[in-house]
């Protein structure tokens, strides 16, 4: 498959095919022309590195389990990695709790209503916890 088509299908622009190339994530079969053409694979090794990007690995920590065209699970990365999206993903829920009870609470000041005052306490200190 050619490096156009290995694009289209993965919806990755070419200049990402021929970086993640330089970087050593993925490798070429060869050329037709000037065009590199890649094994009928590629497209799920894109894919596993769009996914491995969106979920905060670095490129290098994506190489190490693409090495020598075999996928190699880290296991311990990857727990690691959810843990963290886990912790985010709790932060927001808080967050998206503390916005709505703000935007639908009676009371006239927030600051004397104990539920917002709970509410940002716990964010606070979540916050504060998750810049040390």
């Amino acid at each position: 498959m050619d490096i156009g088509e290995a694009a289209k299908r993965s919806n990755l622009p070419a200049s990402t095919l021929r970086y993640y190339e330089e970087k050593g994530l993925i490798k070429s079969i060869g050329r037709n022309g000037l065009k590199r053409v890649f094994a009928n694979d590629i497209v799920e090794k894109l894919a596993f590195i769009s996914l491995g990007r969106i979920a905060g690995l670095s490129l290098d920590e994506i190489k190490q389990m693409l090495l020598h065209g075999n996928m190699k699970v880290n296991r311990s990365l990857l727990l690691s990695k959810a843990d963290e999206i886990e912790a985010q993903i709790n932060q927001l829920t808080l967050m998206q709790d503390s916005l709505r009870h703000a935007a639908n609470c009676p009371s006239t000041d927030h600051f004397e209503c104990p539920k917002f005052i709970k509410l940002l306490k716990l964010a606070t200190g979540r916050w504060n916890k998750s810049r040390r």
